[in-house]
């Protein structure tokens, strides 16, 4: 027969159990380091097409000079040059979000979705040219009320509007996931300890050894150690 024992056996309580890892904290985690990536991607690249798109051609047309025809064009930065200065500040900002934290990143992260959203509206809104070409045609014939004939888009100023998409995304990005990503420089900031005081080696042979020691207030003896 089997022996009973009088005192109780332990009864485990769940509540009591040590709590294993939060899978929704997990895949939080998991998420924010993949958005790292893809956000520097998509604004470092967005950035690159406004730039070089705001340099091409964005609209071409003729204007009357005496009996004949001036071909004239205008580049993304004459007809306006908002998408190349907002790309700018987008990549300022896309910097500017891994060297802030708390709430300060949070208005970096809406500052890089403005930026590609203006871009994106500013290079939409002066897609046709028109402007800028009957500003550089007065300006060619000498006639205020000259204005360009035969005007011809192309597709650049939507290439400008696509970058600053991928910008606004990069933002929107930034501003999800922008509180699980790291700070730049963390690792290099004072935690407030003290740090040991490295002592130099004495070396008694050496005469300037020893006055370097007693410079510093040390004794190159090493007695004071023993005390």
């Amino acid at each position: 027969m089997g022996c009973v024992s009088a005192v109780p056996q332990p009864r485990t309580d769940p509540s009591d159990a040590a709590p294993g890892p939060d899978p929704d904290t997990g895949r939080d985690q998991g998420a924010g380091r993949r958005s790292v990536a893809v956000a520097l991607l998509l604004g470092t690249l967005g950035a690159t097409v406004v730039l070089l798109a705001s340099g091409r051609v964005w609209a071409r047309g003729v204007a009357a000079v005496g009996g004949g025809s001036l071909p004239l064009s205008a580049d993304g930065r004459a007809v306006t040059g908002l998408p190349a200065a907002l790309a700018i500040v987008g990549l300022a900002a896309l910097v500017a979000v891994f060297a802030v934290r708390g709430k300060s990143r949070l208005l970096v992260s809406a500052l890089l979705a403005l930026s590609g959203l203006g871009a994106g509206a500013a290079a939409l809104a002066n897609a046709d040219g028109r402007r800028a070409l009957d500003a550089e045609a007065a300006r060619t014939t000498a006639d205020t009320a000259a204005h360009v004939a035969g005007l011809t888009q192309t597709a650049w100023p939507y290439v400008t509007a696509a970058g600053a998409a991928l910008i606004l995304l990069a933002g929107l990005l930034a501003l999800r996931f922008g509180r699980a990503w790291p700070a730049m420089g963390g690792r290099y900031e004072r935690d407030g300890t003290t740090r040991p005081r490295k002592t130099a080696v004495v070396d008694p042979d050496r005469p300037e050894d020893l006055w370097k020691a007693l410079d510093r207030g040390e004794d190159p003896t090493g007695r004071d150690k023993d005390l």
